[in-house]
């Protein structure tokens, strides 16, 4: 299936969020264990509610707005999503990161480097001693407007997290576009020219690899080890270390699985494959995910689901969503996260973070 525009512009019934989770939700799993549930499945590993953990990192969404269409895409980003992050929430962000201890600020999207006020964000949380995060698709560094990016970024020591599903051009470009693979590559020999990948701690590359099809994401430890020895011998690259990600059954990816008949496989393979030993070291318990329009959530998947942090009893929301304008730290630590089917797809097998593996399986 190719995939040139996003859901919304196709006007495809999957762009709702609420057709997702229905879609979700009706799947037959009566015979899966904990019938397909998320809930129960913690309830039958002593967690009768997911709570947080102290709050470590900040991830703030700057927008839907990509240069690419991926097939794989979980937020439905593409050339023809216009929306930013705007100033006046960018400014809120900063505050609420004035009072809070996180370590980390993660800047995601879309492409979070198309946003207007991207460079500024980078040194606000540079200047406040955070470590910054680009979740960079590598072919943004390509535009005529990106050309001093990576020099940029190395001089602020901002680690940059690479989106590229495999080492190979095949799975690569099937995933992401015919000529994505060799884009990525010039890319990654830019990185690697300004002294990313050379093992500089302050100028850390990550790639982040992703299964091209219906099944769990392999060993990272071993994949890592081949995806090393493959760039250095075709093609003269070297980075700093590989994160493995399942895919979530959402958006764009869900669409896909639809498409090719795979949703109900891949959905019992989630299930059957739940590991309750990642369970303390999902990413919604250490992280806030802000969305471009400044609505908390606890997850980058809950955000495009569209299911929002719940305040705790007694917070004076007036009925409204929770927004980053509003923040605070007191009633987050309070509030339950929200979790859902799509929950499987962090706790299947080695399980699936913002950081890679939980657990080596």
């Amino acid at each position: 299936m190719l995939v040139t525009t996003s859901l919304q512009q196709r006007r495809s019934p999957l762009a709702s969020a609420d057709y997702q989770q229905t879609r979700l939700n009706s799947l037959p799993l009566s015979t899966s264990p904990h019938q397909g549930n998320f809930a129960t499945a913690l309830a039958a590993h002593n967690w009768q509610a997911l709570q947080p953990a102290e709050l470590e990192i900040f991830q703030i969404n700057l927008g839907k707005l990509c240069n690419m269409t991926c097939r794989h895409c979980h937020v439905d980003a593409a050339p023809d999503r216009k929306e930013v992050m705007d100033r006046e929430t960018v400014n809120a962000c900063l505050a609420a990161i004035d009072q809070i201890a996180v370590h980390t600020i993660d800047l995601t999207g879309g492409a979070p480097e198309l946003n207007p006020h991207f460079r500024d964000l980078v040194d606000e949380c540079a200047q406040r001693g955070k470590k910054v995060i680009d979740r960079c698709n590598l072919t943004v560094l390509l535009l005529p407007t990106m050309q001093d990016l990576p020099q940029w970024l190395a001089e602020r020591h901002v680690e940059i997290v690479c989106s590229l599903p495999h080492y190979r051009q095949r799975n690569t470009d099937a995933q992401r576009g015919d000529g994505t693979f060799e884009k990525s590559i010039a890319a990654l020999k830019r990185l690697n020219a300004v002294g990313y990948g050379q093992g500089d701690p302050t100028r850390c590359l990550t790639l982040m690899s992703n299964p091209v099809g219906a099944f769990l994401s392999s060993s990272q430890a071993s994949l890592e080890q081949e995806w090393k020895a493959g760039l250095l011998k075709h093609h003269g690259i070297t980075f700093d270390r590989l994160i493995s990600l399942n895919n979530m059954p959402i958006s764009r990816y869900l669409e896909w699985l639809e498409s090719s008949n795979n949703l109900q496989r891949y959905m019992e393979l989630l299930v059957n494959s739940f590991n309750p030993t990642t369970i303390a070291g999902l990413m919604c318990r250490n992280t806030l995910s802000v969305s471009w329009d400044g609505r908390l959530f606890d997850c980058d998947f809950n955000q495009m689901l569209e299911l929002d942090c719940q305040p705790t009893n007694g917070q004076p929301t007036n009925g409204q969503r929770m927004h980053i304008r509003d923040f605070h730290l007191e009633w987050l630590a309070q509030r339950e996260i929200v979790t859902g089917r799509h929950c499987f797809g962090c706790t299947a097998g080695a399980g699936s973070s913002c950081g890679g593996s939980i657990k080596e399986s």
